[in-house]
């Protein structure tokens, strides 16, 4: 039987193979050799919101140098970065000076801390954050108004770097925000293998958006779950539009099995 989309309709074949795919990969032995072993490291919420936050957006390029760059940077951060965000001194942001991970540096680390103290001074979770375009209930959730809406909130603060911009995706340009939707998988997503951390309850985990990097659209292409030829928003719906078809209350699981089969399988 083939492994296919044909005309809109998702075979029941595919669906198998890819529920193999995602208890395979869905596993605490996946946590080390990815990013969100870094939030990992933590206990405490803030801490793992901040860190998570932290490792997705450096988590472009190679894994094994966006996992040693953000352990480093929760270093300069003592390994505890939500009292560092409230509690720092000039003397303390002067041991970030030095950072840097490919086009992010210094400038844009000292605007994501000066976010994270506004932030945190006035909410006890970043959970907040994602909820200003919908806070009266999680029914209302709408993915791409809530990553809208915190684009510009994260974006409020007087002195705004021009160049710290192009770190924080943004749907209304079409971008894919790859980034922050598996940041919002890490936090939202309830996994019972203990990958996703599950801790946010006001995001509907059927809301969620499937991170979409070239990995992840070369193999949905080749099963004939995504048609558009950009990695944008529009591409982005349309797969999590698919995968919904499989599990409507979880479609981003499916996140492992295309991720796992296109970097680590080569399929």
């Amino acid at each position: 039987m083939s492994i296919a989309v044909t005309s809109g309709v998702v075979r029941p074949s595919l669906r198998s193979f890819l529920d193999r795919k995602v208890k395979e990969y869905d596993q605490p032995s996946f946590i080390p050799g990815d990013p969100v072993s870094i939030p990992h490291l933590f206990q405490k919420s803030q801490d793992i919101e901040i860190a998570g936050f932290f490792a997705a957006v450096f988590s472009w390029g190679n894994r094994t140098t966006i996992i040693r760059k953000s352990r480093e940077l929760m270093q300069l951060m003592d390994n505890a970065p939500h009292q560092f965000v409230l509690h720092h001194t000039d003397r303390d942001l002067k041991k970030l000076l030095a950072f840097r991970h490919r086009t992010f540096n210094t400038t844009d680390l000292l605007y994501f801390i000066g976010f994270f103290r506004f932030h945190y001074s006035r909410y006890p979770t970043l959970e907040d954050a994602f909820l200003r375009a919908s806070p009266a209930s999680a029914s209302a959730w709408d993915a791409g108004a809530a990553l809208s809406a915190f684009h510009h909130y994260f974006f409020s603060l007087e002195m705004v770097p021009p160049r710290t911009r192009k770190h924080i995706a943004n749907p209304e340009r079409n971008s894919g925000c790859k980034r922050l939707n598996m940041f919002l998988r890490w936090m939202v997503r309830k996994d019972p293998h203990g990958v996703d951390f599950g801790c946010w309850d006001r995001i509907p985990m059927s809301g969620l958006i499937c991170p979409l990097d070239l990995h992840v659209a070369r193999v949905a292409r080749k099963f004939g779950l995504l048609t558009r030829p950009r990695a944008d928003w529009a591409a982005a719906l349309e797969l999590t539009d698919r995968l919904t078809q499989f599990d409507p209350a979880d479609p981003v699981k499916y996140d492992f099995a295309l991720f796992a089969l296109g970097a680590l399988e080569k399929f």
